[in-house]
């Protein structure tokens, strides 16, 4: 029997290894099941009732070399998807998988949900394309070059635009039909100031590696008796986006500049690495692990860096964020445009074209290679499609947040 064939024989079985069909959204049928996107971690994995099926004794010898099969074999979604199957077998067979799967910087591929928030790879950028809606305001981000004819594309993270009064919110999320904060498939979101100049990026867990502390108004929420301890309550701001104000027009395209506060500059000096997320928090405590003190002390507002919140307690110097800016465009003196090499990647001309580079110091100790290399690109190729490639050491979802930011009104920046 194949590895496929014994996939495709755990997936169907439904009682001893506690019936993998549960990984949807409860109360769906089947068929959306089948379709459904991302599940998080404690959603994705049964219970450790099921540890004790047949399937949880398996020499750990035979064990490893057949989750190790399967991963080498599958390569793209949706055949991949044989090895999210795998990891809800039972918990032995869970800890192998993500034992052996590596993370998008070392494989450069996505597997489980917190793929989404670690780097992508150094050498080659992972390929999206983003979907409009605008009956309903969401962004829908895939993976693959562009949208499939079967529609067998991944979904891997949805955004829902809200307009409010001095301000809009692009909430995202691991699935298209469920947005609230309240939802454990809350990732984060972008929000806006009032002329859409200027964007905060905030994430639903805190940065790895970084002490940073929600605002007095989240940790009020926390002890409100309405959140439910097993999911986030928290916004932490992992990065700013800038637009320069270009009222007469008389600058090009849009300008803009990222401060990435949950990535230090040194990430891409010679031998610097990002910080890369093992796991989402699997409740609230988990939160706390690194802010023993949150509920006797007030956040201190770090100077070096504004806005960014460091634990009472600890050094008040903090690394430098990695800043990117936008590429700029050349004039083409015979169409008459301003142009950009996006090798292929964007074919329809658009204000929302960019790529963003570091912002780099000739002084710093930083490879000539990575000086120039792209780091995000985003441009259109349809009425409501458009493509995302991005690298080290941003994630999908830092990227996916910044090329949202592209999306809002801008009457003052173009």
């Amino acid at each position: 029997m194949s590895f496929k064939s014994i996939i495709r024989e755990l997936k169907e079985m439904k009682d001893g290894i506690g019936s993998i069909s549960r990984r949807g959204v409860e109360g769906k049928n089947c068929r959306n099941r089948k379709k459904s996107h991302i599940a998080p971690d404690q959603a994705l994995f049964p219970s450790d009732s099921n540890q004790q099926s047949q399937w949880a004794n398996l020499p750990p010898e035979l064990l490893l070399d057949i989750v190790r099969r399967v991963e080498e074999s599958e390569t793209s979604w949706p055949a991949r998807a044989v090895v999210v199957f795998c990891a809800s077998v039972c918990r032995s067979w869970r800890e192998v998988t993500k034992e052996i799967v590596k993370t998008p910087e070392q494989c450069g591929r996505l597997t489980f949900p917190i793929s989404l928030k670690q780097p992508g790879p150094r050498d080659f950028p992972i390929q999206c394309f983003i979907r409009r809606d605008g009956a309903t305001a969401q962004y829908l981000l895939f993976s693959g070059l562009m949208p499939s004819e079967d529609g067998s594309n991944k979904l891997l993270l949805a955004a829902r635009k809200v307009r409010r009064a001095t301000c809009t919110d692009f909430v995202i999320s691991l699935v298209a039909n469920d947005f609230s904060r309240a939802s454990s498939t809350y990732v984060g979101k972008l929000r806006s100031n009032f002329l859409g100049t200027k964007f905060s990026i905030y994430d639903s867990q805190p940065p790895c590696g970084i002490a940073v502390q929600p605002t007095n108004r989240m940790s009020r929420r926390f002890h409100s008796k309405q959140v439910s301890p097993r999911v986030s309550a928290y916004n932490y701001r992992i990065g700013t986006i800038s637009y320069e104000l270009n009222v007469l027009r008389t600058r090009g395209p849009r300008r803009m500049n990222c401060i990435m506060d949950s990535i230090p500059f040194s990430s891409i000096e010679e031998g610097g690495t990002a910080p890369t997320p093992s796991s989402f928090p699997q409740s609230l405590e988990e939160h706390f692990s690194s802010f023993p003190d949150l509920k006797e002390k007030e956040p201190v507002i770090c100077s070096e860096a504004p806005g960014l919140s460091v634990s009472p307690g600890l050094t008040m110097g903090t690394p430098e964020p990695l800043v990117l800016k936008n590429k700029a465009p050349r004039w083409h003196e015979q169409l008459q445009c301003w142009c950009l090499n996006f090798k292929g990647r964007v074919t329809v001309a658009s204000v929302k074209n960019f790529q963003l580079v570091a912002a780099i110091d000739p002084t710093q100790n930083v490879p000539a290679a990575e000086q120039e290399k792209v780091i995000l690109q985003f441009g259109k190729i349809g009425k409501d499609i458009f493509t995302m490639d991005y690298h080290y050491p941003l994630s999908a979802f830092q990227a996916f947040a910044i090329c949202l930011s592209s999306f809002d009104t801008k009457p003052a920046c173009e």
